[in-house]
C-alpha cells in the first residue's frame, strides 16, 4: 500500500528513467545488428559468456531462464548461433539430457567487440540512472 499519491516530479522521474533504459536497449539492438548480429543472439552470447563460472559452459535450461524465454526458443537460439560458427553446443558427460553451451573464438571475438561498445555506453547511462533514482 502507498503511504502516498505520487506526485508530478515522481511520474516525470519514472518518465525520463524509462526513457532512458529504452534509449539504451535501442542503442543496444541497433550495435547488434551494426556487429552483424540479431539483438537475441546477442543477448544469447552474452548469457553464455557471462552466465556462471561452470567449466562446461551454461545450459541450455539455464539460458533459458537467464534470457527469460522458453526452452524451445533458447534451443533455437543456440542452433542459429552455432549454424553461424558463434558457439558449440556439448552434451554432458554425466547427464546427456543437458547440453551446454561455449563460445567460439569466433563468438567470443564478436561478444567483445560489442561489450567493449556496451560497456563505455552504460557509464554515462548508470551516472543518469543515478541522478534520476535521487
Amino acid at each position: 500500500m502507498l503511504a502516498a499519491m505520487p506526485g508530478d516530479a515522481d511520474y516525470e522521474r519514472l518518465f525520463a528513467f524509462r526513457t532512458e533504459l529504452r534509449r539504451f536497449v535501442r542503442w543496444s539492438e541497433d550495435a547488434a545488428h551494426d556487429a552483424g548480429l540479431t539483438p537475441a543472439l546477442h543477448q544469447l552470447l552474452l548469457a553464455v559468456r557471462g552466465g556462471g563460472s561452470d567449466d562446461a559452459g551454461p545450459t541450455i535450461g539455464s539460458t533459458a531462464e537467464a534470457l527469460l524465454v522458453k526452452h524451445h526458443t533458447a534451443v533455437e537460439l543456440a542452433q542459429r548461433a552455432e549454424a553461424a560458427g558463434l558457439l558449440k553446443r556439448m552434451r554432458d558427460d554425466s547427464d546427456h539430457r543437458m547440453v551446454h553451451l561455449r563460445l567460439t573464438p569466433t563468438g567470443e571475438k564478436r561478444l567483445a567487440e560489442l561489450s567493449d561498445r556496451h560497456l563505455e555506453a552504460i557509464q554515462p547511462l548508470a551516472k543518469r540512472l543515478t541522478d534520476l533514482a535521487s
